[in-house]
This record gives C-alpha cells, structure tokens and sequence, in this order.
C-alpha cells in the first residue's frame, strides 16, 4: 500500500491559515489517511500534472481491474450514457465522464468503502451524492463548461467527515450521531467542538493529496453563503442545500424555505426545480448502486413539488395575511400616534393649543419671520374677575366659561393664526404676518362679542364676562427672541387690568 505523499505549495499554506494548530498537526501525522490503493495514488499524480490528460489517467486507472471496471459501469450508467452506445474501453470511460469527475469517482471509490458502515456516515455520503446530481444538473443549465469540476466539488464536500471521524472518533460521536436534520446545525457544532468545519478540514486533506487548486477551494467554501458566488461555486453551495431538503424529514417544507432562498436571485430565475427534483429522482439509484453506498430514500418528484407548491401557495396566504395585518396594526398605531401627538399639543377643556405648544410655535414663527423680514404680532388676553366668578358659582360654571371661551376664539381666528391656552384664565393668539393695527382689529372682535351675547346660562340666567388684551408686535421693539415678544404682550395685559380692565392696549403705544 502506498502512502499518499504531501504537496509543498501556497495553497495548502492558505487553507492551513484556517485550521488551528492540533487539527493540522493530526492531519499531518495521518496525511495518508484514508489509506488508498496504488492506482488511486497514481491518479493523484496525474492531477497534480499540468498535463493531466485522458490517456493519462486511463493508463493510471487500468492498473486497478477492480477500479476500471467500476469506471466503466459509472460511464455506462444511466446518469452518464443515457443514449449513448456502451464503452468498453477505460480511455472511453474518462473521455465520457470527464477529468474532473474521473479524480471524484476514483477517490469516491475508496473513501465510501468503509468498514464503519455507521448511520451518519450513510447520510453523510447520500447528501453528497444527491449534491453532485443536482450540482452537474445546475451546471449544465447555468455553466455547461463547468459540469465536471461542478459534479466533483459537490461529491467531495463533505470528505472532510471522514478526516474528523478518523482522527478524533470519540468527539465526532458526539456531534454526528445522530447527524443533525440541518448542515448549518452541523457546521456548528464542529465549530464549538474543533474551531474549524468538516468543509476546511476536507479542502485541507484535498490539497494535501494534490487535487487542483481551485477544487481544493470549491471544497473549503462549499457551504459558504451563495448569494454573491461565481456561478460554478453558486451551483456547488445550492447541491448541499438542495440534497438537504431531500433528505430532510419533511421534504416539501425544506423545499420551499430553499425556493424563498432563490427567489430573489438572479441566477435561480433559470433554474427548473421540478426537472432537477425528477433528474434525483432517476439518477440516484443507479449512481449509488455504481459508488456502492446504500441508497439513500427516493422521493416521487412530481409528488414533493405539488406538496411544496401548494405549501408555498398556503404560506403565501398567510404571510400576505399577515402582512396586511402588520399593515393594519401599522395603520393603527400611526394614527394613535397622531392623536398622542395632537393630544400632546391640545388643551384638553378648550380644545385650543397647550402652552408648550404656544411657546413652541412662537418660538419658531418669531425666528422664520425675523429672517424674512416679516411681521408677528401676539396677543395676550386675560379673563377678568374670573376668580369672582369660580368663587360664586363654582369651577364647573368655571369650565364651562372656559371652554365656551376656546370655542369663541377658535370661531374668530383664521387659518393662519394659533390660539391658545396659557394657563388657568389665560390666553394666547399668534399671528404671523400682522401688524398692530390688524392685530387690534381681531382681537376687537372678542370684546364685541362678549358684550352682544353671554358667554354661559346658570340656571337660564346669563353670565357676562370682559377680558384684557395686550398686543405686542414684532417689528414695534428691539426683541431678541420670542420669550420677550411674548412678556411684552403679557405686561401689556397686565397695564390694561391695572388701568380698569376690558380693553386693549398695543406694546409702545
């Protein structure tokens, strides 16, 4: 028996960079593990050769009667010939199968013989072997060019199980029996258990025998993400997820999480899920029976694809249900928040502007109308004797003459102005826009109202009130912000109470 010798260049270097130190040195120390016959070797050799060619690797597999006579029935098979006329010959074998999928299916030859026929490693080898169906399929739709070295990364993904179990039995127990339903879970698992996964440690052992460089990576990224991957590598990432919804212990469900996966992805759009579910469905008898490993379950195709189908369709019913009513919550609370908002804004006895609104909106008009040279003119009104009134008939006669107050100058006001109240008795009018004389002119009307009609009844006995206003206007005084716009307005209310109340009196004049 030889053993397979170890290659000395940059690519082994790199991928080693991703293996820690005790993985590397074991892998070192049993570099011909799994051990491989004499004519196994020589294929080896005849990869690592740039001129590696058919007659060559035919003239290093007919040393092996065994091998050749495997070769021939995998070229003579229904996934190879199909219509083809029978070969006889181990040059014809290579010619049909290709170079690529000569160096899988020699190496595959012995590394699924295993005297360990344990569970997880019978799944581990159906999942490549469902992955190298879909992967030449996807290939020969997608990158025909492509299909062997597509066909061999996809078969070997997973040989890095084999390094693992060989070297660290015992902890492998652990994590492979029994194998996880999902890859990722697996993945995982190596990662907290060893600090690498099965897919470096195989590209590890691929370089270290000699395959070509870029198989060796196809490999080490073979379960990476496929979104952004060259097309070659993006048919080798979806073999492993497509074999995983088939063996998956509800199909049809793995199935459309994997169709929700493509659907947005360009390179999907070409893809025939149903033709490449029948294409499993047909060759994976006769290519497991040729590789010799207990044959992983057959699904109808056309049976898993009207499930899935009709699976989608029921989640996209219900998803869109759902959407619609996120949408609706969405609707709700938006408007909720709207109403918290006005709420926040809104005096909640006479539905005018609270004081933080005023001094808010004040504050912003003031700044807008000073640098555009525009006018603003506030007016601050005070009810008078309103203690008087609270304290003869009560502070529900009170609210109500506030209220009734709110009502009035919200009917007096025009769209552009902000009315509102300050606090207990008090009120504020905002107008953009005007001057002192237009201001007194609206706030004229207020006295002309509460003397033509009462502002409540108490027991059918109206009751009159009077106010006083101050106005301040913004180009009438030096002022440096709206706090001092607005207490200039404020001290003119109070001269207008001092001087006898009901009346109106204008800032500086």
């Amino acid at each position: 028996m030889l053993a397979i010798q170890p290659t000395d260049n940059s690519q082994q270097l790199s991928l080693s960079a991703n293996l820690p130190d005790f993985i590397r040195e074991g892998l070192n120390d049993c570099f011909n593990l799994p051990t491989l016959p004499s004519a196994a070797i020589k294929v080896l050799d005849v990869a690592r050769s740039p001129n590696a060619n058919v007659k060559a690797y035919a003239e290093a597999i007919q040393t092996d009667p065994i091998l050749t006579m495997r070769l021939l029935a995998l070229a003579n098979s229904a996934y190879y010939a199909r219509r083809a006329p029978t070969i006889h010959t181990c040059r014809e074998a290579v010619a049909r199968v290709g170079l690529d999928t000569t160096l899988a299916t020699t190496l595959s030859f012995n590394l699924f013989k295993l005297k360990d026929q344990a569970a997880y490693l019978q799944r581990v080898w159906s999942r490549s072997l469902i992955a190298a169906i879909a992967a030449r399929y996807l290939a020969e739709q997608l990158c025909p060019g492509q299909a062997g070295f597509v066909f061999t990364a996809a078969l070997l993904q997973d040989i890095g199980v084999l390094a693992l179990k060989a070297l660290y039995p015992e902890d492998v127990e652990a994590i492979y029996e029994p194998l996880p339903t999902h890859h990722s879970e697996l993945i995982h698992s190596e990662q907290l258990q060893f600090g690498c996964d099965h897919a470096t440690v195989g590209a590890w052992l691929a370089a270290k025998w000699g395959v070509p460089t870029h198989l060796a990576e196809a490999i080490s990224t073979s379960h990476s993400d496929f979104t952004f991957a060259p097309i070659d590598l993006f048919c080798v990432r979806i073999s492993g997820l497509i074999a995983d919804a088939w063996l998956a212990p509800s199909p049809a469900h793995s199935l459309v999480s994997l169709m929700r996966k493509l659907k947005n992805h360009t390179e999907a759009q070409h893809i025939v899920l149903a033709e490449l579910l029948s294409t499993i469905e047909t060759q994976l008898p006769s290519l497991a029976d040729v590789l010799e490993i207990t044959a992983p379950k057959n699904l109808d195709s056309d049976a898993l694809m009207a499930e899935a189908q009709h699976l989608l369709f029921q989640q996209t019913l219900a998803l869109n249900a759902r959407l619609e009513q996120q949408q609706s919550e969405l609707a709700n609370l938006l408007k909720r928040q709207d109403e918290l908002e006005v709420c926040s804004r809104i005096d909640p006895l006479t539905g005018l502007a609270n004081r933080g609104w005023l001094e808010e909106q004040l504050s912003e008009h003031f700044t807008h109308c000073r640098e555009e040279g525009r006018n603003l003119s506030v007016a601050f009104i005070d009810l008078d004797h309103f203690k008087m009134v609270n304290d003869q008939y009560g502070h529900l006669v009170g609210d109500v003459i506030l209220e009734n107050f709110g009502k009035l100058l919200r009917e007096l006001v025009r769209d552009s102005d902000l009315a509102g109240r300050f606090g207990g008795e008090e009120f504020m009018i905002i107008m953009p826009n005007e001057d002192a004389h237009s201001a007194h002119q609206l706030v004229k009307q207020i006295l002309q109202k509460l003397a033509e009609q009462p502002i409540a009844y108490v027991e059918n006995q109206p009751i009159h009130i009077t106010v006083s206003i101050g106005i301040a206007c913004l180009h009438d005084g030096g002022f440096a912000d709206s706090r001092e716009l607005m207490n200039a307005a404020d001290q003119t209310m109070y001269f207008v109470k001092h001087s006898g109340r009901c009346g109106i009196a204008i800032y500086g004049q």
